[in-house]
């Protein structure tokens, strides 16, 4: 027989989080000790979920909720959704359902609304997840670029100049991956000015919205217009530590006569692959009711956490660091010699210390950028630091040397 040539598309699919951990897990195999600071699974690093919500899980299978569920959700957790939308102020809230984590809420989302050519405008720099499903959909890149000087807030100039023909929708992610910026209601206000003019959608990616910090408060994208077809995702994994139950959501908003087609079409994609996890989604009810008591030391113990990380980089020769106003990463940007991935590898190689390169979220050409999560443990944290700033200023000096 001949080799088996996979689909063209899959030639476009990156995701520079999980691909540079092949690296890391060769490097463990020959015995490398490796400072994760890669990807955002709290888990790891000492957080656990409330109590309440595995009692949830635990009650739903011992119940036998272990077989198929309703396609949308189970009407319990559908039911806590719709008062958590009232919650956060959305008052146009058409369906509600219940997914495989927020990652397929997204891709659902994003195969409902786009044939082949089309596309949606994404941030850059961005979660990488987006980017790999448009490979999939046979749809181009759209680059809006988040500017670093004024804290990584969207560039509404650079996103009203890439809308073109065949553009159908608007992605946000807030607070935003990689970057740990928090939007302000004014920056909201023009994208929903942008998409209300182009007849755009708007995706509104909240998975981080309890976790913000300084005192400030997430405001959520679908309550500031009821006239704009929105879609807000959000999900168990990060505010309530079950990144591995993978139950996400999304939340359809929006005139009743724009998006009723949308709206079926979506459905009928939800239909077809069944359902979400089952027994999992019964922690919903209770992580929206009476489970959110953990939130606060949680966002005390990152927000330490957040300082030692800022602190530390912007310590180092040729590195600035944007403080993050939510989540639980940083994106400094680095003054070094080649690309952000050799330095991103070679730091793994001769440190340990795993970071993600900020090519791989599609950052503003001529940049260059690391992705650091602040979740591990102070002492973890400065370690990591420590080994970084010893590796950069000994990878400056090697590219100024003198070649032999």
């Amino acid at each position: 027989m001949k080799p088996i040539e996979p689909a063209l598309r899959t030639r476009r699919i990156r995701y520079a989080i999980r691909d540079i951990v092949v690296l890391a897990d060769r490097l463990k195999r020959e015995g490398k000790n490796i400072l994760s600071l890669n990807i955002g699974d709290p888990c790891p690093f000492g957080f656990q979920p409330p109590s309440e919500l595995v009692e949830a899980v635990h009650e739903a299978m011992k119940a036998n909720k272990n077989g198929y569920g309703p396609a949308l959700g189970v009407p319990e957790a559908l039911d806590a959704l719709r008062k958590e939308a009232v919650r956060k102020g959305i008052r146009e809230l058409r369906t509600v359902f219940i997914t495989t984590g927020a990652s397929e809420a997204i891709e659902v989302c994003l195969t409902a609304l786009l044939d082949p050519g089309e596309n949606v405008l994404l941030p850059a720099p961005g979660y990488p997840l987006y980017s790999a499903i448009m490979g999939k959909l046979d749809c181009p890149l759209n680059l809006y670029h988040l500017d670093e000087e004024k804290g990584w807030l969207p560039d509404l100039d650079d996103l009203a100049a890439r809308i073109n023909s065949r553009t159908r929708g608007i992605v946000l992610i807030n607070p935003n991956n990689p970057t740990g910026a928090l939007y302000d209601p004014d920056t909201l206000k023009g994208i929903l000015e942008l998409a209300r003019e182009k007849n755009l959608v708007v995706f509104s990616d909240e998975i981080y919205d309890q976790l913000v910090f300084d005192g400030n408060t997430h405001v959520a994208t679908a309550s500031l217009a009821d006239d704009i077809p929105m879609v807000t995702f959000g999900g168990l994994s990060k505010n309530y530590v079950t990144p591995g139950w993978r139950i996400g959501w999304g939340m359809l908003s929006g005139p009743p006569e724009i998006i009723r087609d949308y709206d079926q079409a979506i459905q009928k994609i939800l239909r077809a692959r069944l359902c979400a996890n089952h027994p999992e989604q019964y922690a919903i009810p209770v992580a929206l009711g009476r489970a959110r008591k953990h939130i606060p030391q949680m966002i005390e113990i990152l927000q330490k956490r957040r300082d030692l990380t800022v602190e530390k980089l912007e310590a180092m020769e040729g590195v600035k660091c944007v403080k993050p106003g939510g989540a639980f990463y940083a994106f400094p940007s680095l003054d070094i010699p080649g690309s952000d991935k050799d330095f991103c590898e070679e730091l793994l190689r001769e440190t340990g210390v795993l970071t993600v390169f900020g090519e791989g979220f599609g950052q503003k050409p001529g940049t260059k950028h690391l992705r650091v999560v602040f979740l591990p443990p102070e002492e973890t944290l400065s370690d990591a630091f420590e080994k970084m700033d010893s590796f950069l200023q000994k990878y400056r000096r090697r590219a100024e040397a003198p070649s032999s």
